[in-house]
């Protein structure tokens, strides 16, 4: 495989803005951006040296099966023991509320360069029964446009870039699809200087996609008999939604996703909430797409940047351990009830969100 590289245009030389406005609604006060270390000719590249194959295998239906009740529960208990609460106030001490720790995050926050990732299902919008109908609310629309002035924003999705776009529809922001498999940055249209734009593009699975809409294109005839089984094309991997299955059928839908992966051994499956995720079987992720950004930023060695990231899934678990190993960042896990997680803070829904944004 050829090695891939990104050229990004270099922002401007000598930028000296002031922020004097402070941001009432965020965490966060904005500091000046480091402008972008340039090559010569004004340009420089970064070399796809993380990405490599990797193969997995998956586990019995049954097991599969199991772990989707776990993670995505039909229903909300009407009582909860004292056994349930006394877990749930120690994970609370463990990974305590970003709007109650305000002060203490926005002390850690000053002389920092805070860089925004945000998950959109499930953070920026709630989860509802038709994904097509996933809509953020004006509130939380203008949240993160106010950040976006700021600080350098990204929306990291599983879904397709173009679709999440669609819900979003702010430009200046940069977008990783496909579980960051299909990462653009902001265009000159979207800037005031057209000097200071940044550029990107990064499509580290491209070779995938023959495969992906033929798998997509199978699922759709063997999923048809499945009451609520909704198969979404993503580009890059496919999204096969149980939000409205039956739960007693959730074990005869992994079994049909499983047997036509049994045919494509490039692909992998794994799971988030409420969906089953197939995707290439490359090392790339949540984590890696984070990774990749701070380097198109110039700030992955930077020992004065702070990256945030606020996400809510499975998938999002690979960003929050990336923030832990470097040891440098905020997890905040969007989430009503206890989960194993490598973020540092917890917030209860996307209502909580806006806020912290």
């Amino acid at each position: 495989m050829t090695n891939q590289n990104v050229v990004v245009p270099n922002a401007r030389k000598g930028v000296d803005i002031t922020i004097a406005m402070a941001l009432s609604k965020s965490l966060f006060s904005p500091v000046v951006p480091k402008p972008l270390p340039a090559a010569p000719g004004g340009y420089f590249t970064i070399s796809r040296k993380m990405f490599a194959k990797k193969t997995e295998t998956g586990g019995k239906t049954n097991s599969w099966a199991d772990s989707m009740r776990d993670s995505s529960p039909t229903r909300v208990k009407s009582t909860t023991s004292l056994s349930e609460i006394e877990e749930k106030n120690t994970w609370i001490v463990n990974h305590p509320s970003a709007l109650s720790t305000f002060e203490q995050i926005v002390n850690g926050s000053k002389g920092k360069q805070i860089v925004m990732f945000l998950d959109y299902d499930g953070t920026l919008s709630p989860i509802v029964e038709d994904p097509d109908r996933a809509f953020m609310t004006n509130e939380m629309r203008e949240a993160v446009r106010d950040v976006a002035r700021y600080f350098p924003t990204a929306i990291v999705t599983g879904r397709c870039r173009d679709k999440v776009y669609s819900f979003v529809r702010l430009a200046g922001l940069y977008y990783a699809g496909s579980h960051g498999m299909d990462i653009k940055g902001p265009s000159k249209n979207c800037c005031r200087n057209k000097k200071d734009y940044q550029g990107v593009l990064f499509q580290p699975a491209s070779e995938f996609l023959p495969m992906i809409d033929e798998v997509y294109n199978v699922l759709l005839e063997r999923t048809k008999y499945i009451p609520g089984a909704r198969v979404e094309d993503n580009k890059f991997c496919i999204s096969v939604h149980f939000r409205c299955v039956e739960e007693k059928m959730w074990a005869a839908l992994v079994e049909q996703v499983r047997s036509v992966l049994n045919g494509y051994p490039k692909l992998r499956l794994t799971q988030g909430r409420k969906v089953l995720e197939i995707r290439p079987t490359i090392k790339w992720d949540k984590g890696k797409a984070l990774e990749f950004l701070l380097e198109s930023l110039g700030y992955a060695n930077s020992t004065d940047v702070l990256p945030v990231y606020i996400g809510d899934d499975r998938t999002d678990e690979d960003a929050f351990k990336v923030l832990r190993n470097r040891g440098q960042g905020l997890g905040i896990l969007v989430s009503k009830v206890p989960k194993e997680t490598n973020a540092s803070y917890s917030l209860q829904e996307p209502t909580e969100a806006s806020s912290v944004i």
